[in-house]
């Protein structure tokens, strides 16, 4: 299993945000890590506090793109944008690929991490072109 730790400057009350934006479930709270999951993937809150990496607003720049695949992304985002993400980043929409039509958008967590939110339709396998 693969996993990632988002920098954030405040990983409890980032956590928080996450609960309330994604629906995601809190596994651990160990004050600067936090272990949460949405939709049974696990991921981590780190504040970097020196470690080699850092949040990107100290970054001036995104690190990282997280890629969510759910039932109703239109639904996900939605509810992200509501508590405060940044819609505007990559609008929902259908995308022609070779194996039909995967419907996929954006946003920007107030943290700056970019998710990019899609149907499921790229986790079966097909043949390529």
């Amino acid at each position: 299993m693969i996993s990632l730790m988002l920098a954030v400057p405040d990983a409890t009350a980032a956590a928080r945000w996450y609960e309330e934006a994604l629906g995601a479930t809190p596994l651990w709270d160990l004050g600067g890590v936090v272990g949460l999951s949405v939709g049974g993937a696990p991921f981590f809150l780190g504040e970097p506090e020196g470690n080699g990496w850092e949040t990107p607003a100290v970054l001036g720049s995104r690190t990282v793109r997280v890629e969510v695949f759910v039932d109703d992304p239109d639904a996900f985002i939605e509810r992200a944008v509501a508590a405060g993400a940044d819609g505007d980043v990559d609008k929902i929409r259908d995308h022609q690929m070779p194996w039909g039509v995967h419907r996929q958008g954006g946003f920007a967590d107030p943290f700056g991490h970019l998710w990019l939110v899609g149907d499921r339709s790229p986790l079966s396998p097909h043949q390529a072109p």
